[in-house]
């Protein structure tokens, strides 16, 4: 047994540069102190929060599998649930801006 248990987390790479050029109308990654700079930290890190309740959950999943001391099935079970809920939050924001993107672009002047 190798441990994973079926479970496949997905591991979110810094966005930052990508959003970065995006916000600033794509001919360049955002740089300096102004608000789309503190809106990319905002988004990740909340990115990076969700990564790391992923692992979280991996690491207590994986405890209560090999029978740690102190590892429990519902440590393990709220660590999963912490990591699902955070994940299912992160794709509702996505949709909700790829949805916003798409009646700004669909807008005619």
């Amino acid at each position: 047994m190798n441990g994973d248990f079926g479970v496949k987390f997905v591991t979110i790479a810094p966005i930052t540069p990508v959003l970065g050029t995006i916000a600033t109308g794509g001919t360049q990654p955002a740089q300096g102190g102004g608000s789309a700079s503190s809106f990319l930290d905002m988004v990740n890190s909340a990115l990076h929060g969700v990564s790391d309740a992923q692992g979280q959950a991996a690491s207590a999943e994986a405890a209560f599998a090999v029978g740690a001391p102190g590892a429990t099935l519902g440590k393990a079970v709220v660590a999963s649930d912490r990591a699902e809920v955070a994940w299912n939050a992160t794709v509702a924001v996505r949709n909700e801006v790829v949805s916003a993107y798409s009646s700004i672009m669909n807008m005619q002047f």
